[in-house]
């Protein structure tokens, strides 16, 4: 955080960081109700053309964000996710150098982080 401060300055620093941590406080109070939890995230944050902090790109999406079934979550495990980490443990196991170019995933690698996207967006956004 200081790094930050000593890049952006102090009040803004301070306005992202609290702005952060309230979106990811409420989104995982959401998220908790619907059975999920948001283990990390990331947002984006910048300037626009006027000077007001604007959030960016996408949020709170399995894209950016590690989803847990909190009924499978115990402590000190790597519960199955909801979120891209599927395809990144294939990758480790692949043996990939992490070099270009990336070796082509699977189709039935990609299909089940479909499902696992799709299974995530049902629990949070059907009643």
């Amino acid at each position: 955080f200081e790094e930050c401060e000593a890049i952006i300055g102090k009040e803004l620093a301070a306005e992202v960081r609290r702005k952060a941590i309230q979106l990811y406080t409420e989104a995982a109070a959401y998220a908790e109700t619907r059975g999920i939890i948001i283990c990390d995230t990331k947002f984006e944050f910048g300037l626009d053309e006027n000077g007001t902090l604007t959030l960016m790109d996408e949020v709170l999406t399995p894209d950016s964000s590690r989803f847990w079934p909190a009924g499978q979550y115990r402590v000190g495990t790597n519960p199955p996710s909801f979120d891209k980490q599927f395809v990144r443990d294939w990758l480790e196991q692949s043996g990939w150098n992490k070099q270009a170019p990336a070796p082509k995933v699977p189709d039935e690698i990609i299909c089940k982080t479909v499902e696992k996207y799709r299974e995530a967006l049902n629990l949070l956004t059907q009643g």
